[in-house]
């Protein structure tokens, strides 16, 4: 066993995973570590219980957004400073794409992809009806028409580095380069690649991005959001100005005067809970590399699509996700007609999906924690439900809420 296998396999050991079930989620909500559990208790039972409001100052809990946001930094190729972690993705999106209007007036135009996770485009969209078109512009484009788009009166282009449904990755360096050469600004959402993909966010020079701590990076369900902003841009102005990003926040002033730095674009009072679970989540990577994960990640791929290829049942099955390893993310989609019947009876056999309208069956991959045993039991348990055709019986057909 090598240093790496031995490191992965410590890390593992610490997750919250049954061995009843193969968890191939980790893309949406990825799961938990004991070193959460145990520094959450710390959090409630003692910095809370027993110190109360002192912990504000006794344990550091008023830079929480900085000093967890300087941890996530680390993971996406950014320097300290450049971060911070508060609210969730969209507040966060809302107040770069906002930014970056700002700084390149007199331009109003913000590209989007089609293809965009909703929110992103919902966020864009209700960015405009608030400025109105003398002032903000938005328009979704395919993104297979970014290699010819002209840029020349672009405010900024905001993409995501993974693609939800079919986890294809975009060429960061190359998309960036291409759009800041006539001078528009770029913001990416790096909410399917952090933590498992090295963005590499300064060596790229890339402007802003958001993201969120709840997928790969093990945060928990609904922990918060992070936004970058490169030092060359952090005079801009905050839209959702509030008093934890004021100058001075205890001289409570009537007026508002931003703070110096990243600092400014907080808003309001972050919950310490979370941003607790955070920090500890993010402890767990201290001992692997983001080279190493992404590795690790293509590897697990990689077999995944091979052992699809080589089954006999599942081999006829259409794979969204990209062949070549530049090109793929930590998931693998498959397209099947009756995806979601099908995705709902792998659940109830212990192997955890998620499905995404219209017929697509995601499979995470988590390179932490998932390895070649939880694919083998995941293309065995789908060939299994096809082959049986159990999945066309009434109960896989209700729908839950959340898909």
């Amino acid at each position: 066993m090598t240093n790496t296998d031995e490191a992965l396999a410590t890390i593992r050991a610490g997750f919250h995973l049954s061995a009843q079930r193969v968890y191939l989620d980790g893309n949406s909500l990825g799961a938990l570590h004991d070193t959460v559990r145990r520094h959450l208790d710390t959090v409630v039972s003692r910095q809370w219980g027993e110190d109360l409001i002192a912990g504000w100052n006794k344990h550091d809990w008023i830079n929480l957004p900085s000093t967890v946001g300087d941890r996530i930094a680390q993971l996406i190729g950014a320097g300290p400073g450049e971060v911070l972690c508060c609210d969730n993705l969209s507040i966060n999106l809302f107040k770069g794409l906002a930014a970056a209007l700002e700084l390149n007036a007199p331009r109003i135009r913000i590209i989007t992809e089609a293809g965009h996770f909703p929110t992103d485009n919902y966020i864009a969209g209700g960015l405009a009806n608030l400025l109105g078109p003398q002032r903000c512009q938005v328009e979704a484009v395919e993104i297979n028409t970014l290699e010819t788009l002209d840029f020349s009166n672009v405010a900024v282009l905001s993409l995501s580095h993974v693609n939800f449904r079919t986890g294809t990755l975009r060429n960061l360096p190359e998309i960036t380069a291409r759009a800041q050469a006539q001078g528009a600004l770029v913001l990416w959402d790096l909410a399917h690649s952090a933590g498992v993909i090295e963005a590499e966010l300064n060596r790229h020079h890339v402007d802003m991005a958001v993201g969120c701590t709840y997928k790969f990076l093990n945060a928990g369900p609904g922990s918060p959001g992070f936004l970058y902003i490169a030092k060359r841009h952090q005079s801009a102005t905050n839209p959702l100005p509030g008093w934890m990003g004021h100058a001075d926040r205890f001289a409570f002033e009537p007026n508002y005067r931003p703070a110096p730095g990243i600092t400014r674009f907080l808003t309001g009072t972050q919950s310490v809970i979370a941003m607790a679970a955070a920090q500890a989540a993010l402890s767990v990577f201290e001992t692997v590399t983001i080279k190493t994960l992404r590795q690790q990640s293509l590897a697990l791929t990689q077999y995944l699509m091979d052992q699809l290829a080589n089954n006999p049942v599942t081999s006829g099955i259409e794979c969204l996700t990209p062949g070549e390893a530049q090109r793929r993310g930590s998931q693998v989609s498959l397209r099947l007609e009756h995806g979601f019947p099908i995705s709902q009876a792998l659940i109830e056999r212990g192997v955890i999906v998620d499905f995404r309208e219209p017929d697509i069956i995601r499979f995470g991959i988590a390179p932490l924690y998932n390895q070649r045993a939880d694919i083998n039991i995941a293309v065995t348990t789908l060939a299994d439900i096809l082959k049986s055709g159990i999945y066309r019986e009434q109960r896989f057909s209700q729908r839950a809420t959340v898909t």
